[in-house]
């Protein structure tokens, strides 16, 4: 893992605009978290693609990214419910691993909150996984001003449920 200090001498800068390039890059920081199976990481890749292929209009995802230097360390995928009027969901947000635990997440988290709310949006809404391997990820939600909304017991697999969370923005 690269040092806080490393990391801190090529700051992130933040984007809103997805490039070709940015399929490889997702597909390097899903994959680089050790949490998503393949299939989980494909569905990462479509969005990209459905966003660079019909536009953000059409597709209705919205991207932020983090480069640090050439690389992107870190991106959020989201955009409004369909069919609702204020809601807005939190497709993905995946941080390279050197990269973890030195803010990178929350900054894309607030990115996508502040662009929901300069939308009209009201809430945002989280669904991950109830297994152990996210506790971390769960608590992250939390410490960011998440509150658990529900658990759907065994809904990705048996002992595997799905925790929606919510934020009122």
């Amino acid at each position: 893992m690269r040092s806080s200090a490393a990391l801190a001498a090529v700051p992130p800068r933040f984007r809103d605009t997805p490039g070709r390039a940015d399929v490889a890059a997702i597909r390097r920081i899903v994959e680089s978290t050790g949490h998503f199976r393949p299939d989980e990481t494909t569905i990462a890749i479509e969005l990209i693609e459905d966003r660079l292929a019909k536009g953000l209009a059409a597709s209705g995802y919205h991207f932020v990214f983090a480069d640090s230097g050439a690389d992107t360390v870190g991106y959020a995928c989201f955009g409004p419910i369909p069919c609702s009027l204020a809601s807005w969901d939190l497709y993905w947000i995946a941080v390279m691993d050197a990269w973890r635990g030195h803010g990178l997440g929350r900054a894309l988290l607030r990115h996508a909150e502040d662009t929901a709310r300069a939308a009209g949006g009201r809430a945002v809404y989280v669904e991950t996984s109830s297994r152990p391997q996210y506790d971390a990820t769960r608590a992250f939600y939390q410490a960011c001003g998440y509150a658990l909304e529900h658990v759907f017991a065994d809904f990705y697999a048996p002992g595997d449920g799905k925790a929606v969370y919510v934020k009122r923005l």
